[in-house]
């Protein structure tokens, strides 16, 4: 089935198997174009919000006794009309977005690729495993959580979204999901999709601020949350799901470090080039993306000049459809200027501030909400350009002394999502134990070194629980041991 896309595009909320339309919308603006208006999102209200609870909770005591044979069928079902319309839904997260069309062709295949793997692995993963020996009977059980409420960010809407929604219908789950108001298009789109494929009320879309995801968060009728977003939002999420024990998956901040260590071969074009990716991939609003640099002072010098020529190379700043753009625009206006605040406070620190990359258009540059990519040199290890997390077209590189110091530098901040280590393979893997983060990349990061096999997530404040592979399966489920001893009474026990 073929999606007719209209400019701008108007999406509605999708509660109980058909399409509610909302009192009022809000616009969604073109980041690259700011005067054009990609769409338009419902503005759903609370009571919208529990009506889509409500058919969740409903359509749950149900959905978890059907056959796992039917769920992958309809899921796949889903993916297909996903794949039916990829190219349209790539143009309207690429315009609703900022990022250009090669980077959102990447997270649709990202997307599509856990899904499917979900698919693959869900009967294996979820299936009931019986133990026996001569100390008894053990049937381990995946039952099926509840009503899970699912909330994804701005700068991956679709994989970010996508792969809270596989493993948890799969595993016998229903849910109800809210997009962030900066990209609420596409996501709204793909998700009605796959909605489709299923009972009414197994999955759900609704739109809105903060008064909404406060009753997907608190409502009684919700098991379990999945939020991907910033550590603050986490926390308010923690005490709102603690009144009622709701299971959580949180995926928070991250300010990522990079180590280059001493063996880390500067004259390595592909590496220098995976290095410029993976700071500045999406405009650098990515939270697994390398956010802090350091690099041995035995190298550094040749390493800055070799980056540089790197990220002339390879940053083309500018409309985010034309192929040849590798950095759109920041998505939001917010975003930019916090960014912009980081830099000038590296400039009134005195550090020595140098803007990368090439602008073809000017004029079309200065009518967004643009901004050079910038490198931030001879920054302070405590600066604010540093120690925090700036989601956004700017990174420091530091210098470090030895391993011990570059350990200690990656491991001072509350926060542990990814990281990376670059050099000779065997010394960055034992330099990469030592990292305290959820995954850590070796001589690649970001997005590039990501493997939807295995568990992602992170340490410290970065967040709870993980998401992709089986662990990320998991954490749609509650274990349930089913046991039968041989010896049915406790030994020694007086008559």
């Amino acid at each position: 089935m073929a999606l007719k896309l209209a400019t701008p595009l108007t999406v509605n909320a999708y509660i109980n198997g058909e399409i509610v339309e909302a009192q009022s919308h809000e616009p969604r603006e073109n980041p690259a174009k700011p005067d054009e208006t990609a769409g338009y999102w419902p503005q759903n209200t609370v009571e919208e919000a529990q009506k889509a609870i409500d058919s969740a909770d409903e359509a749950f005591k149900s959905w978890k006794h059907t056959e796992m044979k039917d769920r992958i069928e309809r899921m796949q079902k889903g993916i297909q009309k996903i794949k039916d319309n990829q190219e349209d839904l790539v143009k309207l997260l690429s315009r609703e977005h900022g990022k250009p069309v090669y980077d959102a062709e990447g997270e649709m295949t990202v997307s599509l690729m856990f899904m499917e793997y979900a698919v693959e692995n869900a009967e294996r993963v979820y299936s009931e495993a019986v133990n026996e020996d001569e100390r008894g009977k053990n049937i381990l059980r995946h039952d099926p959580i509840g009503v899970v409420s699912a909330i994804s960010p701005w700068n991956y809407p679709l994989a970010l979204s996508t792969e809270k929604i596989a493993p948890a219908l799969l595993a016998g789950n229903t849910m109800v999901l809210k997009p962030s108001p900066m990209a609420p298009l596409a996501v709204t789109l793909v998700t009605q999709l796959i909605a489709e494929e299923f009972p009414a009320g197994v999955l759900n879309i609704v739109n809105g601020d903060a008064d909404v995801g406060i009753e997907l968060t608190s409502n009684d009728k919700v098991r379990k949350i999945a939020f991907t977003g910033g550590t603050n939002t986490g926390r308010h999420i923690m005490k709102a799901a603690a009144d009622t024990i709701k299971n959580v998956t949180l995926e928070l901040g991250g300010n990522d470090p990079a180590i280059f260590l001493d063996d880390f071969d500067v004259n390595d074009e592909a590496a220098m080039r995976r290095v410029v990716i993976s700071n500045f991939l999406t405009g650098g609003q990515i939270c697994m993306i390398a956010k802090r640099m350091y690099v041995h002072e035995s190298i550094y010098d040749q390493f800055v000049e070799k980056y540089m020529e790197a990220a002339d190379k390879w940053l083309r700043i500018g409309d985010p459809t034309l192929k040849e753009t590798t950095v759109g625009p920041v998505n939001n206006k917010a975003q930019l200027e916090f960014v912009q605040e980081l830099i000038e406070d590296s400039k009134q620190n005195g550090y020595d501030i140098r803007q990368v990359g090439n602008v073809a258009d000017e004029e079309f540059f200065n009518n967004g909400y643009f901004m050079y990519p910038t490198v931030v040199l001879g920054a302070d290890y405590d600066s604010r350009i540093v120690a925090e997390e700036q989601f956004g077209p700017a990174v420091p590189i530091l210098k470090f002394k030895d391993d011990d110091h570059a350990v200690e530098l990656a491991n001072d901040s509350e926060l542990g999502l990814t990281s990376s280590v670059w050099g000779e393979e065997e010394h960055a893997i034992e330099v990469s134990k030592r990292i305290e983060a959820g995954v850590t990349m070796v001589n690649t990061a970001a997005i590039q070194g990501l493997d939807i096999r295995y568990p992602f997530g992170g340490v410290k404040q970065s967040g709870i629980g993980r998401e992709y592979g089986e662990e990320g399966m998991l954490e749609y489920v509650d274990s349930h041991s089913i046991n039968v001893p041989k010896t049915k009474d406790l030994p020694h026990i007086p008559q």
